[in-house]
């Protein structure tokens, strides 16, 4: 018989990336407790697909968390219960340092209290700023150039900081565009706002969308447009699973990058989908947004190196595949 697996608590487990990481625990063994305020996540997947317990609530609730570690033998946390739109955090940064910031302290501070020292955080290439080099390395400068990143990096500070003070061991991962779905198309992405490239382009196609549009043409890109590094949500489910289990066999606290290392432009993205769909997509011209880098793209030898990480899906087609069947049956 093979021993039974520790309770995990996933913050934002109703989310995005969230759940698809409580589908691949649910399915490596792990007892999954999803701690979610439904802000932006989706109670009737938790309920229908992962049927795991949902706790409603938020990570600046003191009280609910002692509670919580209380009366559960929780032996890692992992925290995906961020705000992360840039544009919004521009607009009203101390939504996302209350939330980002001081939910997660609050958090740290109740994990401590419980002598629960081991947590995965989803962290973001965004505290990097704009990339000296490509693919972005673990020790590149992190000089965030919105409050969203800077949010995420506050928080890796705190954690360096309990690490020193309370042995509080974490994996912090950056990455960049979560994409896809589960392949199976079980769960997949429906933000609202939704403001990524392939969900909007599929959106698109779906004619929920008149066009798609694409800011800036002129960039120094093979073809004039922004390229972006796209990862399988799937993928990065798998990889914070690795991190947890790297934590849980007692490895020390550790930064990784989870990057494809290659990055796809967004007419690449948008002659994927025309293939996938088989459907003209409309496309509108416009200028530039300000702050768009011209190319992001993290390097993940780091993550392949320590961890045996092995993304699945790299290539584009996949992940727009994967999305498209979650998007058809979503939007049906």
């Amino acid at each position: 018989m093979s021993p039974v697996k520790p309770t995990i608590l996933v913050t934002g487990g109703a989310g995005y990336i969230g759940s698809h990481t409580v589908l691949a625990l649910s399915r490596a063994g792990y007892h999954v407790v999803i701690l979610d305020n439904l802000v932006y996540g989706h109670q009737d997947l938790v309920e229908k697909v992962l049927q795991v317990e949902l706790i409603i609530g938020d990570t600046a609730d003191r009280a609910l968390l002692d509670h919580l570690f209380q009366t559960r033998d929780i032996a890692a946390v992992m925290h995906f219960s961020a705000y992360a739109y840039v544009g919004e955090s521009v607009s009203d940064p101390a939504k996302y340092y209350r939330n980002n910031v001081m939910g997660t302290l609050t958090l740290l501070e109740a994990m401590v209290a419980a002598s629960v020292k081991k947590f995965v955080f989803s962290s973001t290439c965004a505290t990097y700023g704009v990339p000296e080099i490509i693919p972005i390395p673990e020790n590149h400068p992190q000089n965030p150039i919105n409050p969203y990143g800077a949010t995420k990096l506050m928080v890796e500070r705190i954690l360096a900081d309990f690490d020193v003070a309370y042995d509080f061991k974490s994996v912090r991962f950056r990455y960049f565009n979560a994409a896809g779905a589960d392949p199976n198309g079980l769960l997949g992405e429906d933000h609202n706002p939704e403001t990524h490239l392939i969900p909007l382009v599929l959106q698109t196609a779906l004619g929920k969308r008149k066009s798609i549009s694409i800011f800036g043409t002129d960039y120094p890109t093979p073809d004039g447009t922004c390229i972006r590094d796209y990862i399988h949500v799937s993928d990065l489910a798998d990889a914070h699973i690795l991190g947890l289990e790297y934590l849980l066999k007692g490895g020390d606290s550790e930064v990784f990058n989870l990057g494809n290392g290659q990055g796809f432009s967004v007419r690449e993205v948008i002659a994927a989908a025309q293939h996938v769909t088989g459907i003209d997509i409309p496309v509108q011209e416009c200028d530039r947004r300000p702050g768009d880098p011209p190319a992001l793209i993290g390097s993940g030898e780091k993550a392949r190196k320590i961890l045996g990480w092995l993304p699945q899906y790299p290539d584009i087609k996949d992940i727009v595949v994967h999305a498209w069947q979650w998007h058809q049956q979503r939007h049906q």
